[in-house]
């Protein structure tokens, strides 16, 4: 099935996709599911790194929920490098819905050898 994200590389280097949030994807009823939420942030990191050419692994996940994401509403996930510190980099995403943040998410990347670029 697939959420079927497409992120698009911005003039900053970082990348957004746009989503809405169906039915099928509810933890609490009207809700988003948490690891939906979690999956579209980690997602949108890679995502990033895969637009700078660089293909690694999450080594650490660090998330903050600071408000609900509604179901049946639109929404807008960006992700960003924050530090390159290769083979390690750092990511910032964001989850944010009506223009306010409702999930934060950073994450440390390690370049893995036995992926290909």
């Amino acid at each position: 099935m697939g959420l079927k994200l497409k992120f698009l590389p911005q003039p900053d280097g970082s990348v957004r996709a746009a989503v809405f949030c169906r039915r099928e994807i509810t933890g609490y009823d009207g809700f988003l599911h948490g690891g939906i939420a979690a999956l579209m942030l980690d997602s949108a990191m890679t995502n990033c790194l895969f637009a700078k050419g660089i293909a690694a692994l999450t080594a650490e996940f660090n998330l903050k929920y600071k408000a609900p994401v509604l179901i049946g509403r639109a929404a807008e996930v960006t992700a960003r490098l924050e530090k390159d510190m290769a083979p390690l980099y750092v990511m910032k995403a964001e989850l944010l819905q009506d223009g306010q943040v409702k999930v934060q998410a950073e994450a440390k990347f390690l370049k893995n050898i036995f992926l290909k670029d």
